[in-house]
């Protein structure tokens, strides 16, 4: 038989089989159709006694060794067998029986490959990776990888021994994939690829598609089966399905930015302290819900190795963190938040990844997600690589990515990290250290290009998807729509009036007068884009002190300075973001090393700006005029913001309707300011609805007032006037009708 056998064994295959080269397995091995019968080949290293054994009739065949090198063959004339099992007794004695993986077809077809190619397969996630199916009654898990520069790739894992001989997987030469199913691998199961590249080193990476991870330090992937988990957010969902971006830009939106292993942790020798998601859910849900926020939005919970990149340095993008339990615990954590009436929001990091070699970096040993040159392909600043936004495939695992998460685990949106170091080739880098683009410019055509068709596809699939831009420089229509040549964002984060505004914060009140400038120049431009007002972790960390620390003044001046800038910034036009800590004045700087300082809450001041915060939310909701018009202009109109001498302003917020309008007054020096007179546009009675200077607020209790009335008289060029008493560094709001 073996003479027979030889005839149809390529002896340049099995060489490359022996030397641990061959990437087209599946030609070699399996079940053959040759003139005599079927051809069944194994490689069984080790192995003192092979047996093909015949489901359908439970007729075994014994395989004969060829070449005594682990190879075994077995010739079986008759009626073809359709589903077999490879019995393998080795030399210790043991035994083990499993369907043979290659006899298999590829589960990744043409059109796969195709759209892959042209960067539009949108759920390629679907395709590569690790998934858990069952082929014609077969159960075990299908694996696919983009490596097209490898030599060749094995799937290596506890259940082969970390042995690349066992399943070496066929390249779809098309497309650069490599795939195979291997029957009987289950849910659980940790995995790498190894790659053995073209000058011949061997590499073990992680699964760029894989939806679970090993804890950190480890860094294997894990076979996640997603299908699994019933989601019961059905009403949320249904709601959410009805919106689009002309509505959402009309809702409040009140977000508690937060990072989920440092907002609380356990003190009971749990690893690092972290709650799993599914507590975390109950508890996040009822804080968040109670003090009247909408959305929470998470620092980076993509899979990544240090903890003091917060997630924003990440190796597995299709993977929650195994820090806080596994995939179906975080759908859990967003499931319930839905159930309670809360949005959630995921920061992700398309910008670039960093050069852990378990990780995308050179991934089959060529640049293969980043660019080649390091001139474009590097961060010097950060040490990381940046994404090769040229290649169609890295695109596609960009935009597939994204849709991801939204469809997946049922996010509502993505705030976008770092956009300004995308779109600019010399961000952060030194002349010389950049290449321009084709026109001789700065900016990366190829990221803009990104943009647009992400964006686009998200609005068209997705048109309740809030996809939020992290841009800090001037860059025009960030959030104007793909096909009027804007990069398509829904929102951008207002860093330029963040920046302004702490500086003018931080300053000694008597100073503010000199820089009124940074009060106001934000209403300058703040319909230029869709702007989410924030006040974010990055302002909070490395030095920067935490909220309460930046303000002037002795203890109870900063607390009322820390009160009037935040109701200064929930009055102003667009939407509101606040990190976490930061609403009960968190004294510590914040570090995700340890939780959040709850136990501060017992001193009274902190307890009474908790308080604050949660009123000026419930307040901010319960009146459409501060946000319904937040992206038009009809929403604002200042009625004083001259006095620059008196650090004072007011102005007005309109909502939808000609009832309940606003008026905001703000007063950023300690000096009460009685009988204040101030220029307003419409008789009748303007009721108090909102005073920071309550004694249950910490305040001194002045100001307080149930309603002013307007007189006809004109004042500084507006035909009525109230008047007020203004307390010193105080944030007022009246309610009247035109």
């Amino acid at each position: 038989m073996i003479e027979k056998v030889s005839k149809y064994i390529n002896p340049i295959q099995l060489e490359e089989l022996y030397r641990e080269i061959n990437n087209c397995p599946h030609k070699l091995l399996g079940p053959h159709k040759v003139e005599e019968g079927q051809l069944f080949i194994t490689y069984r290293i080790n192995a003192s006694e092979v047996t093909i054994i015949d489901k359908a009739t439970n007729t075994e065949y014994s395989m004969l060794p060829y070449e005594d090198r682990g190879l075994y063959v077995v010739l079986v004339d008759g009626e073809a067998i359709r589903s077999y099992e490879i019995r393998t007794r080795y030399l210790d004695n043991t035994t083990i029986t499993v369907v043979d993986p290659y006899s298999f077809d590829p589960m990744i077809g043409d059109l796969d490959t195709h759209l892959f190619r042209h960067g539009t397969h949108y759920e390629i996630y679907k395709k590569l990776g690790a998934h858990v199916i069952t082929i014609n009654g077969v159960r075990g898990t299908y694996f696919a990888v983009w490596a097209p520069n490898a030599r060749k790739v094995s799937v290596v894992g506890e259940f082969n021994c970390w042995d690349a001989r066992l399943h070496p997987m066929r390249l779809l030469e098309s497309c650069g994939i490599h795939e195979l199913f291997i029957p009987g691998v289950e849910e659980g199961a940790i995995y790498k690829y190894q790659i053995r590249t073209r000058d011949d080193r061997v590499l073990y990476k992680a699964d760029p598609y894989a939806n679970s991870s090993e804890l950190r330090p480890r860094n294997a992937s894990v076979v996640a089966d997603l299908t699994n988990y019933r989601w019961e957010d059905k009403v949320w969902q249904k709601k959410k399905y009805k919106k689009d971006r002309n509505s959402l830009r009309k809702e409040a939106m009140s977000i508690y930015e937060m990072h989920l292993g440092s907002w609380r942790k356990h003190n009971n020798g749990t690893e690092d302290g972290f709650y799993n998601y599914r507590e975390l859910a109950v508890e996040v849900a009822d804080y968040v819900s109670n003090m009247g926020y909408t959305h929470v939005e998470l620092l980076g919970i993509a899979e990544h190795p240090f903890d003091g990149s917060w997630g924003y340095q990440v190796t597995g993008y299709y993977a929650p963190t195994r820090r806080y339990g596994k995939p179906e615990d975080f759908m859990f954590f967003v499931d319930y938040l839905h159930r309670k009436g809360i949005g959630v929001i995921l920061d992700w990091v398309p910008a670039h990844f960093p050069k852990d070699d378990f990780g995308l970096s050179r991934f089959d040993g060529e640049p293969l997600y980043e660019y080649p040159n390091p001139k474009m392909g590097e961060h010097p600043e950060w040490g990381t690589y940046i994404f090769n936004y040229s290649k169609k495939e890295v695109i596609n695992f960009l935009l597939a990515n994204a849709l991801f998460w939204l469809k997946e685990f049922h996010l509502d949106g993505l705030r976008v990290d770092a956009v300004a170091s995308m779109l600019y080739l010399d961000y952060g880098k030194n002349p010389g250290e950049w290449i321009p683009n084709k026109n001789g410019g700065r900016e990366n055509l190829d990221v803009v290009e990104f943009f647009r068709h992400m964006n686009a596809i998200i609005q068209e699939k997705l048109p309740w998807a809030m996809m939020i831009a992290e841009e800090s420089t001037s860059w025009e229509g960030v959030t104007a729509p793909a096909k009027t040549n804007g990069l398509g964002f829904l929102y951008k984060w207002n860093m330029g009036w963040m920046n302004d505004f702490l500086e003018y914060m931080k300053l000694d009140p008597y100073f503010r007068q000199f820089n009124h400038h940074k009060l106001t120049f934000s209403l300058m431009y703040a319909y230029s884009e869709n702007f989410i007002q924030v006040l974010s972790h990055d302002e909070v960390v490395h030095g920067k002190g935490s909220m309460i620390q930046k303000m002037p003044g002795e203890y109870d001046d900063k607390f009322s300075n820390l009160r009037v800038a935040y109701g200064f910034m929930y009055a102003h036009p667009g939407k509101k973001l606040l990190f976490m800590g930061q609403e009960f004045a968190q004294w510590q700087e914040w570090s995700e090393a340890r939780g959040l300082d709850w136990g501060i809450l017992e001193y009274e001041r902190h307890a009474q700006m908790q308080q604050y915060v949660k009123s000026l939310n419930h307040l901010y909701r319960r009146y459409n005029a501060f946000y319904a018009n937040d992206c038009e202009a009809i929403g604002f109109e200042w009625l004083d913001c001259t006095h620059a001498e008196l650090s004072l302003i007011a102005f007005i917020r309109r909502g939808t309707t000609k009832k309940n309008h606003l008026l905001v007054v703000c007063n950023f020096t300690p000096v009460d300011r009685e009988d204040y007179e101030i220029g307003v546009l419409a008789p009748g009675t303007y009721t108090q609805i909102f005073n920071s200077d309550l004694i249950e607020f910490g305040g001194k209790g002045n100001g307080i007032v149930t309603s002013v009335k307007a007189v006809q008289e004109e004042y500084n060029k507006k035909p009525y006037k109230i008047r007020l008493e203004v307390p010193g560094l105080s944030f007022m709001a009246f309610r009247y009708n035109e």
